[in-house]
């Protein structure tokens, strides 16, 4: 093994299960973020306002527990990118290292200033500084198609306080306007936001970009090399919270606690791709014994016995022409002159 390769497995062996504790630490911070918020509900973004209102601290803490959990979650993406990269043969893009690390930073940035806007903007609405944009007559005639739509009993009993159905649902669509406009007027929403989305994107990109090669080096099989690149995506367009699949399973692969243990490309340093289905199929039709021997006797198929090869024939030895004296032309066989009748 060249020095090269002790220095690659030297390294991974010293941070391979720091690495993997820290990755269920930063899972289990993040989810424990996600229960403490989930607590916080409503039928409308007024509802919702009025609960996070009351839960503030509730509101910071989560925020707080997710940016932890996020940075922490920096540690596996990064160890995985740098194995790969050992054994790319130099055909990985060594600079997105820095997508890597700044993605989930960016995350926990985005959710601390999301926490910071929520909390501004359930106190807005508390004081009853929000504005609404939507004018009265605009209301009352939303609510009139509302009750066409949904028919007087059902309308009724969605609308069921104030001094009417109709008025009650005045009152929440001037509610729900107030409410949106306290959320999108917040002085720190617009950066949230873009921190936010950038954190995702860099989540998607270090994901997707990670896998792809983690699974070509044969450090990820093909299974959770495509499923964590389909994550990635995932991330983006959806819910962040997908990925913690995906980092469950990279924890269980950098501590050795995989049912089948950890892909060969791990112990070798090297790359070691998976074979091709071409390659796959030439090793479940290859004999095992592999091919017989010419001079080896073959068996009859269904007889059980040996057929011996059989023996070549020698040619024939090319007979003489005649002209020479006794009828003999070199080794062949004597020719007899035929005696003319008178």
């Amino acid at each position: 093994m060249n020095r090269r390769k002790e220095d690659v497995l030297a390294w991974e062996s010293r941070w391979r299960l720091p690495t993997g504790l820290l990755t269920f630490a930063g899972v289990a911070i993040v989810i424990v973020s996600s229960i403490l918020i989930a607590g916080v509900s409503g039928t409308g973004e007024a509802e919702v306002l009025r609960s996070l209102y009351d839960e503030s601290s509730t509101v910071t803490l989560s925020s707080v527990l997710e940016a932890i959990g996020f940075v922490m979650l920096a540690a596996p993406l990064y160890f995985l990118f740098r194995a790969a990269l050992a054994r790319s043969g130099g055909k990985m893009r060594a600079q997105l290292v820095g997508v890597i690390v700044v993605a989930p930073i960016f995350l926990a940035v985005g959710g601390v200033l999301n926490g910071i806007a929520t909390n501004e903007a359930a106190e807005t609405f508390h004081k009853g500084e929000a504005k609404s944009t939507i004018s009265a007559e605009k209301g009352a005639e939303e609510c009139r198609d509302e009750e066409r739509e949904k028919g007087a009993k059902e309308f009724g009993e969605k609308y069921d306080s104030g001094a009417s159905p109709l008025k009650d649902c005045e009152a929440t669509e001037q509610e729900e306007s107030k409410a949106k406009n306290a959320l999108s007027e917040a002085s720190l929403r617009n950066p949230a936001t873009g921190f936010g989305l950038a954190g995702r994107i860099g989540l998607a990109v270090a994901l997707v970009y990670s896998c792809l090669w983690a699974m070509r080096v044969g450090l990820l099989t093909k299974f959770w090399g495509s499923f964590g690149m389909a994550l990635g995506v995932a991330a983006f367009i959806l819910l962040v919270q997908f990925c913690l699949i995906f980092f469950i399973y990279l924890g269980l692969l950098l501590i050795g606690k995989l049912p089948r243990g950890r892909p060969p490309a791990w112990a070798a340093g090297e790359a070691v791709p998976w074979p091709t289905p071409g390659e796959r199929m030439a090793k479940e039709i290859e004999p095992k014994g592999g091919a017989p021997e010419p001079d080896e006797p073959v068996e009859a198929p269904g007889l059980g016995r040996p057929i011996e090869a059989p023996e070549p024939k020698e040619a024939p030895e090319p007979e003489g022409d005649g002209n020479s004296e006794g009828g003999e032309s070199g080794s062949g066989p004597q020719r007899r002159k035929r005696k003319r009748r008178g």
